[in-house]
């Protein structure tokens, strides 16, 4: 279904809902770009802005603790609370017959990390940002529907176990990630409201100021450092590697402005921990999503490319592990990547027909517009990795003995070859996933000897 059939379909349930709060019908309905689980269509009605935000079945929130109506009311108590969250105008109903989700009033500013990333005062936006989160762990859970789940920190490493293992239990390094959790899981918090998913790409800045904090989705009680560290894991900065924190600067920096504006001491120990943890998470959300797209419960194109960023997660979840381990198990090695040979000859290779295809559709890019657009761009994303798949042919991601006695104990960083043989697997693994990801140019300088000293 192209874009300008979805907003045909969507116009007169969003009408009914609309007629609720007093507002008329939709005028200029467009899909916004993004959003492979929820949409977001952004209209206009009796002279301003607003932004739909749902999902078109009630099947899209089966793994979810809470449905939209919970969603909108912690958007309405942050917002009440200070926080630079949008105003909630109305929740759909069942007879609107186009789902579940909710309308807010749209905010000024763009989500675009990297339209953020080049604004002339990250340090300003850093600090507004540590004070909006301030504000969200501040936030009484008596204040909150009573649905908000709290997170048990061994019932959440459980839970990830859980899913590895519906994966297939066969990635070495995810297996090393939940082995180090397990074995240094934290003595519980009081918990305090976490927003879930804070991060570059759910809020809006503009001219160096922050705007609006969307996407509550994932909101939750928890330990504070969780929010604190899942913004600053590397594939949320999109390419600051050396600004850890969201991207706009220095961790030092982001803790300082989150502690003055109330919120608790960070403690770098459980930093480190929720970093490991939501990397781990990540890892098996994008893993995930293949298993979504094979079951049929959504064909989107984004569903098969996100499970093949899986790769970059493992990749950082390597760096940061790899912390522990003696010095003399960290070796630099000898790495490149070995295609197959070049075959000029004959009928086209299946590179050569992939390459072709990729072609053909940055030839259609200027013919279509909004999300259909975004389409196009990720299809041309998954054809580059299936044809850098067929060139460099990787085999040594998946190792289910390898993983399984890591997650035993039987394997471990401290022996020597563990390290070695991961790094292998990862850099070979990346290569052909995420070539320009940002952690790969610093995992080839901290494990490879350079090409000179060959």
């Amino acid at each position: 279904m192209g874009e300008s059939d979805g907003a045909s379909r969507l116009h007169d349930g969003l009408e009914r809902a609309l007629g609720r709060v007093s507002l008329g019908a939709p005028e200029n309905l467009v899909r916004l770009t993004g959003g492979a689980t929820m949409e977001s269509w952004r209209f206009e009605t009796g002279g301003a802005a607003f932004v739909l935000r749902r999902a078109p079945s009630l099947a899209f929130l089966d793994d979810r603790p809470f449905g939209h109506d919970t969603e909108a009311e912690a958007i309405r108590v942050a917002r009440r609370a200070g926080v630079t969250a949008p105003e909630v105008i109305v929740e759909l109903k069942k007879a609107d017959g186009i789902g579940s989700g909710f309308v807010m009033r749209a905010l000024p500013g763009t989500p675009d990390p990297r339209a953020i990333l080049a604004m002339e005062s990250p340090d300003q936006l850093l600090g507004e940002a540590a004070r909006d989160l301030a504000r969200i762990h501040a936030i009484s859970p008596a204040d909150l529907p009573g649905d908000v789940p709290t997170l048990d920190y061994a019932e959440g490493v459980a839970k990830l176990r859980e899913q590895f293992e519906e994966a297939g239990g066969d990635r070495p390094i995810i297996a090393l990630g939940l082995r180090w959790l397990m074995d240094n899981l934290p003595e519980p918090v009081d918990p305090v409201l976490n927003h879930g998913d804070y991060r570059l790409g759910n809020i809006l800045c503009e001219d160096s100021h922050l705007t609006g904090v969307l996407d509550w989705e994932l909101a939750h009680l928890g330990d504070p450092h969780e929010d604190l560290a899942f913004g600053c894991m590397p594939v949320w900065r999109f390419g600051a590697y050396d600004r850890p924190a969201l991207g706009l600067g220095s961790l030092e920096d982001y803790f300082a402005a989150y502690e003055a504006a109330g919120g608790r001491k960070v403690d770098p120990s459980r930093f480190r921990f929720w970093t490991i943890y939501r990397t781990v998470w990540w890892a098996l959300g994008c893993l995930k999503n293949a298993r979504v797209w094979r079951d049929g419960q959504d064909r989107m194109l984004e569903r098969v490319v996100i499970s093949r960023r899986t790769s970059e997660q493992e990749v950082d979840l390597l760096l940061l592990l790899e912390e522990d381990a003696p010095e003399d198990c960290k070796r630099q090695q000898r790495w490149e990547a070995q295609p197959r040979p070049d075959e000029d000859i004959g009928d086209a290779s299946m590179e050569e027909i992939l390459i072709a295809i990729s072609e053909w559709l940055s030839s259609m890019k200027d013919r279509v517009e909004g999300h259909d657009r975004f389409q196009l761009a990720v299809a041309r994303n998954a054809l580059g990795i299936a044809i850098r798949d067929d060139r460099y042919l990787p085999h040594l991601h998946a190792n289910e003995r390898m993983a399984q006695d890591i997650m035993a104990g039987e394997k471990r960083l401290d022996q020597r070859g563990v390290i070695g043989r991961l790094r292998q697997a990862a850099l070979e693994k990346i290569t052909v996933d995420s070539p320009k990801y940002s952690s790969l140019q610093v995992a080839l300088d901290k494990w490879t000897i350079p090409k000179e000293e060959s």
